[in-house]
C-alpha cells in the first residue's frame, strides 16, 4: 500500500508564494543582503566593523543580517556591495514564459 503525500509545488519565489506584495524586489533585496552577508563573513568583520565599511550601525547590521530588510532599498543595499569593492552587472533578459 502506498500512501501518496500531496505537496505543492512553490514557484521559486518564497516571497510570492506567501502572498508578500512586490514578491520579486523581496526576493531580490534577500539575494543582495545575503551576498552582503557572506562577504562580510568571508572578511571576518564584526558587524561594528561592517557597520564602520557601509556607513551604519552595527544594530542596521544586525537587521541586514537577520533578513529585516523593510528600512533598505535596493538602490542602498548596491551601495553597500561598492563599499565593499563589488562590482555589480544587471543582466537583463525576456521573461521566462514557464515559472519553475
Amino acid at each position: 500500500m502506498t500512501d501518496e503525500i500531496e505537496y505543492l509545488e512553490g514557484s521559486g519565489n518564497v516571497f510570492e508564494d506567501l502572498g508578500f506584495g512586490n514578491p520579486e524586489e523581496e526576493l531580490a533585496k534577500a539575494k543582495l543582503a545575503s551576498t552582503i552577508y557572506d562577504i562580510i563573513q568571508d572578511r571576518k568583520s564584526s558587524q561594528k566593523e561592517a557597520g564602520v565599511i557601509l556607513g551604519i550601525s552595527q544594530s542596521k547590521v544586525s537587521a541586514l543580517k537577520d533578513g529585516r530588510l523593510a528600512g533598505f532599498s535596493i538602490e542602498r543595499l548596491f551601495c553597500f556591495l561598492r563599499a565593499l569593492d563589488q562590482d555589480i552587472d544587471i543582466v537583463i533578459h525576456p521573461k521566462s514564459e514557464n515559472k519553475i
